[in-house]
């Protein structure tokens, strides 16, 4: 009897044990479709320009393909250089373009060379306000070394972490690099990070705002790195690379171009690619109705803002010691009494009523577009945004000749006529004719249609 009293109290004592350990689970999570959704240089394009029908690109038409909203199967990525500028209507615009990429489910924006011209002052006080996390781990303050942003940021997909790392190429900024600020060497932030990244996260991204030859070379350097999306490239991927342990994609050309990677997170750092590839956005692309309001928002918010282009005192154009402006802006209407030929054919051109497509757009007070459709904006004598409609609209006589006031003076005066114009050529039409604000520019084709040239004076 004591013998089977034995064995159950062995047998219980078994069963406890296996009951309190439970069978062997493996806890490496699932195999995980992913995609990864990327834009760069987008450059401030909330909306296509909007000059003309059939332009490509904006935010907009991007929401309309990405889609809004953070997605578990998907992770939207920006590799740099998303504001237009350092203006203060660029940031302001800048703003907006950070509540797109909220409204859109970005997960991360990279700091690019245009980033990385604004001040450190000016930095910290978008950082402070950004819906959207920024990642950079080698554009730093000048003073402590710090990094300006947060080097990287981990996300978590099912079961799976993912590191989202940033870094901007130090090559070619120097003379824009704004105040305050210093860029480290690529690869010295990089061993300076992944080694803390390794137990954070099961697989890490790169953000890396370089060219081609440069994503290929931290790739190479860095087994870490299991995706590298960029950057400054001079054109988008034409196939996915592997290089090393890392797939490499990259896209540019002013959100005309979106990149997009399909993988399968299969274990740590092992990661099946599906398809890479980089989509044209085109004008076939809807425009997202949410996106297109922030684009509103923003222009209504600068009507309203007094802006350093509306400062007199900072449009000098005497900034070179001994060098002034010869001569100021008069208007069209001061050149056609003794050019009426050359006059009657721009009347029926389209650059008569150039501001008017403007005001249509609601982008008459935009310092973005204003330059393209008015004379000489930015300078002392040109339109100032508070002229609205009233003078030196439309793309005047002085718009490509250059200001008159001399020669119209020494017209009138009956003397000897010194100042004259050169000639204009293809490369002036070209400073407002070109990229998405002009169909392709053809000069034989789009010359005659406005052909004028000297005329014989009139008498007075």
């Amino acid at each position: 009897m004591k013998r089977w009293i034995a064995i159950l109290l062995l047998a219980g004592l078994c069963v406890t044990a296996w009951l309190a350990i439970g069978p062997t689970k493996s806890t490496q999570p699932q195999p995980r479709p992913l995609s990864f959704l990327l834009t760069c240089d987008v450059r401030g394009r909330l909306v296509p320009c909007g000059c003309f029908s059939g332009q490509l690109g904006g935010l907009t038409r991007i929401a309309s393909i990405f889609g809004k909203g953070v997605s578990p199967d998907s992770v939207k990525l920006d590799a740099g250089d998303a504001i237009a500028g350092a203006a203060d209507y660029e940031q302001i615009q800048y703003g907006y373009l950070q509540k797109a990429f909220a409204t859109m489910g970005y997960e991360a924006l990279n700091a690019g060379h245009r980033e990385a011209r604004l001040s450190l002052e000016e930095l910290r006080r978008i950082k402070s306000s950004a819906p959207v996390p920024i990642v950079s781990a080698n554009l730093l303050d000048k003073s402590s070394g710090a990094p300006v942003f947060e080097p990287w940021r981990i996300i978590t997909k099912g079961d799976w972490r993912i590191a989202i790392i940033g870094v901007l190429d130090p090559r070619g900024i120097e003379e824009t690099l704004g105040a305050g600020l210093r860029v480290e060497e690529m690869d010295v932030a990089l061993e300076k990070a992944l080694p803390k990244l390794k137990d954070q996260a099961d697989f890490c991204v790169l953000l890396a705002f370089t060219d081609e030859a440069n994503l290929g070379k931290l790739a190479k350097q860095f087994y870490e790195l299991d995706i590298i999306l960029g950057g400054k490239v001079s054109q988008p991927s034409q196939r996915l690379v592997k290089e090393n342990h890392s797939l490499i994609l990259a896209t540019t050309n002013e959100s005309r171009a979106i990149g997009l990677l399909q993988t399968t997170l299969v274990a740590k750092h092992h990661l099946e690619p599906i398809k890479g590839e980089v989509h044209l956005v085109s004008d076939h692309n809807p425009q997202d109705e949410q996106i297109s309001a922030l684009e509103k928002d923003y222009r209504d918010e600068i009507r309203k803002t007094k802006l350093s282009v509306d400062d007199l005192s900072l449009l000098r154009e005497d900034m070179v010691p001994g060098v002034k402006a010869s001569a100021s802006y008069v208007g069209s209407q001061s050149c056609a009494t003794c050019h009426a030929s050359a006059a009657n054919t721009w009347s029926h051109s389209k650059h008569a009523i150039a501001f008017s497509a403007l005001i249509k757009a609601g982008a008459d007070a935009d310092p973005n577009c204003i330059g393209c459709h008015t004379v000489g904006f930015g300078t002392l004598s040109g339109y100032l945004r508070e002229f609205g409609d009233k003078k030196l609209t439309n793309v005047g006589c002085e718009s490509c000749h250059g200001p008159g006031s001399q020669h119209v003076n020494q017209r009138t005066a009956g003397g000897t006529v010194t100042a004259h114009f050169r000639p204009v050529g293809e490369s002036d039409c070209r400073k407002c004719h070109h990229g998405e604000f002009s169909r392709p520019f053809v000069w034989a084709q789009l010359w005659p249609k406005i052909a004028h040239g000297k005329q014989s004076a009139i008498s007075q």
